[in-house]
């Protein structure tokens, strides 16, 4: 049983944007207003949805909920594709009997093309009823697109005798390299909220979570994570001990999102779990996770079973990170296979036989004694994934 948070419903339809027989229009409404945090994609080329959602959060920092299309990206569709965004909440605003400034867009899928406006205007009427069955599986099954399995994560935390609630949904396999978030997640909490506090709290989570994982080194035009907050649990955020345990729980939901995503990778069968310590800087770290994470080579490895340290040395080498290359050491899990500048002696592949089987796999690289660290969670490369993308528009 999902742990919903209360004052919140769910709808999903099928709308037909691109696709047929299943699902493709989402509605997440509050009863009430809720205070709104986004952070959306650093891309410079940014979706319609993303423009029009910076411009309502701009003007209030309260919404009522979230309007999610799959299927069309509405991205790179210049002044037309931004007027269409409008004129859907306008159009499902008005069945709903709110402002059209009440919800935020998001929408996934192919960028180039157009909305046909006519399936907005058959569907929007459609959402009200929809809502009736109230099923945020159903949902985050709506906003798939290349997703084999619906993403969701829920928790509950006892506040002042009360229950507070929180639920995320989010939506990605593949055209993922967050510089902010992931592809699209939706997160709704009970909890009364001030708006600063909650942005930079959503920011920092974000950081721990979305900002940690790659499939293959691609940043959307579409990246966007939503929290609301709507205060119905009757519980405030007014104290350090009461916001350290909502943002612990924020913590807990995204990370489980973030690693759902390279789990279900398009065609990945595994998870690397790469963790750089002993840096110089924090920032030198990072680059270092990132291009052992988002090496072809060292991911097709990977999916080959094939604990080929070679691969992970020479990316660590030119991913512009300064350390002394004779005091990096290399390990799988616990067994090192690469120290001071030279592999260990040993049989080291049957060794590592049964550790590379597993769906996850850790790799930690030390660098020295410097306090920098950075991790990462970084799927496979697979034939599969590339026949995905080759037919993506057929």
């Amino acid at each position: 049983m999902l742990n919903t948070p209360k004052g919140y419903k769910f709808a999903a339809l099928e709308a037909g944007f691109k696709y047929h027989g299943r699902n493709d229009l989402a509605l997440i409404l509050s009863d009430m207003p809720a205070v709104a945090a986004a952070v959306f994609t650093k891309n410079k080329f940014q979706a319609a949805p993303v423009t029009v959602g910076k411009e309502i959060l701009a003007e209030s920092q309260t919404v009522r909920g979230a309007i999610i299309n799959a299927g069309l990206a509405n991205a790179c569709t210049g002044a037309e594709g931004i007027e269409d965004c409008r004129e859907s909440l306008v159009l499902v605003a008005k069945y709903l009997g709110l402002n059209s400034r009440d919800l935020l867009p998001s929408s996934t899928g192919v960028i180039g093309p157009r909305f046909n406006m006519d399936r907005w205007r058959e569907a929007a009427p459609k959402l009200k009823g929809a809502l009736a069955e109230n099923d945020p599986v159903k949902a985050a099954k709506a906003i798939m697109t290349t997703d084999k399995f619906p993403k969701l994560a829920w928790g509950e935390i006892e506040c002042d005798g009360k229950p507070l609630r929180m639920l995320g949904m989010c939506k990605g396999a593949g055209m993922i390299s967050p510089n902010m978030a992931t592809m699209l997640g939706f997160i709704t909490c009970d909890a009364e909220v001030d708006p600063k506090w909650w942005q930079e709290t959503l920011h920092r989570c974000i950081d721990k979570s979305f900002n940690c994982v790659t499939v293959d080194g691609d940043t959307s035009t579409n990246d966007t994570v939503m929290a609301l907050a709507n205060g119905t649990s009757e519980v405030k955020a007014d104290t350090d001990e009461k916001k350290a345990a909502i943002e612990a729980l924020l913590l807990d939901i995204c990370q489980q999102l973030s690693y759902m995503i390279v789990q279900d990778a398009e065609g990945g069968t595994k998870v690397m779990h790469i963790n750089v310590s002993g840096a110089t800087s924090d920032e030198d770290a990072e680059l270092m996770v990132r291009a052992v994470g988002n090496s072809p080579l060292v991911k097709t490895a990977l999916f080959g079973e094939d604990p080929n340290w070679g691969r992970i040395v020479a990316a660590a080498g030119r991913s512009g990170a300064e350390f002394d290359p004779d005091k990096l050491t290399l390990s799988f899990g616990k067994i090192v296979v690469f120290e001071k500048g030279k592999p260990v002696e040993g049989d080291m592949d049957a060794l590592l036989e049964p550790i590379m089987r597993k769906q996850d796999v850790e790799v930690n690289i030390t660098l020295g004694d410097g306090n920098g660290s950075s991790v990462l969670q970084a799927s496979d490369l697979t034939r599969e994934y590339i026949s995905i993308n080759a037919d993506y528009r057929s």
